[in-house]
């Protein structure tokens, strides 16, 4: 079964998420679990807990279909020890954050070696933060989003996906989120039949498909190649909505959330009401 949803606003408290992804026909959903503008934030109180959890039971979200997202501040490959520290910290306070609502999965962009170390030495650094923040919960995966490879961004090859799994013992606790916006800029032809078999192939030999545990769908503002991360609503932007109807009729990605993070939140209901009739087809 396809579950489609949006990541919606946690305005007024992370009890909103699940309304506020039920008012527009959700079967899944995405959020952050705090301001993702700041560093810090208060512990989540025990109310406000209870009151997530109930709002999710009301609505008929299994925590398996909510992928929440850490800060955007957040860089596990970062260079400076001290600083690699406190984004460790961080990362594992939002694991934290997400255990303490009975959630099952963090989704995090990988980082950046802000061209100050080697490629596989920020891969190394990313998988240190990982595995602390791991070792610090019980049931949380670590949920790794490819990129679009901008700037000094990695994580925008399968290939280092999979080197961050290997570099993590193949724990498993660790997840992939593919967001397709970002591997039509990385440069992977999406938009195509023969690019997406082609995608879900190499995906396959170099990842597997048990450790895909959502998605986001995004159309593109750019072009193939462009490692430029622009979202655009579904059938707007550069891949078009072929590749949104492969996708809810691909039983390989049934059962898990596939969220969008499409820029124009008034389209969302319409956008997933129709991902909904297509995965019928």
């Amino acid at each position: 079964m396809k579950y489609f949803g949006a990541h919606v606003s946690i305005s007024g408290g992370v009890a909103n998420a699940p309304l506020n992804a039920a008012m527009i026909g959700a079967t899944a959903f995405a959020m952050f679990t705090k301001n993702q503008r700041q560093w810090r934030a208060a512990p989540l109180a025990p109310e406000e807990i209870a009151a997530f959890k109930a709002n999710c039971r009301a609505h008929g979200f299994a925590a398996d279909r909510i992928l929440p997202h850490d800060s955007y501040l957040i860089n596990l490959g970062q260079p400076d020890p001290d600083k690699h520290r406190n984004a460790t910290e961080a990362f594992t306070d939002e694991m934290r954050r997400c255990e303490a609502l009975g959630l099952v999965k963090l989704n995090f962009h990988p980082g950046s070696h802000l061209n100050l170390i080697a490629l596989d030495d920020c891969l190394r650094r990313i998988a240190a933060g990982v595995r602390a923040a791991l070792d610090a919960t019980e049931k949380v995966h670590a949920v790794i989003e490819n990129t679009a490879g901008q700037g000094s961004n990695v994580g925008f090859a399968l290939e280092h996906l999979a080197r961050l799994i290997e570099l993590l013992g193949g724990d498993g606790r660790v997840g992939v989120c593919i967001d397709t916006c970002h591997s039509y800029a990385a440069g992977y032809d999406l938009g195509t039949a023969d690019g997406y078999e082609a995608f879900w192939t190499r995906f396959g030999s170099l990842i597997g498909f048990d450790r895909l545990e959502g998605m986001h769908l995004n159309d593109a503002k750019a072009g193939r190649d462009s490692h430029l991360d622009r979202h655009e609503s579904l059938g707007q932007g550069t891949l078009g909505w072929e590749l949104f109807a492969r996708i809810a009729r691909d039983p390989r990605l049934d059962d898990i959330p596939l969220v969008l993070e499409t820029p124009d939140d008034t389209l969302w209901a319409t956008e997933i009401a129709r991902l909904k009739e297509l995965a019928k087809d």
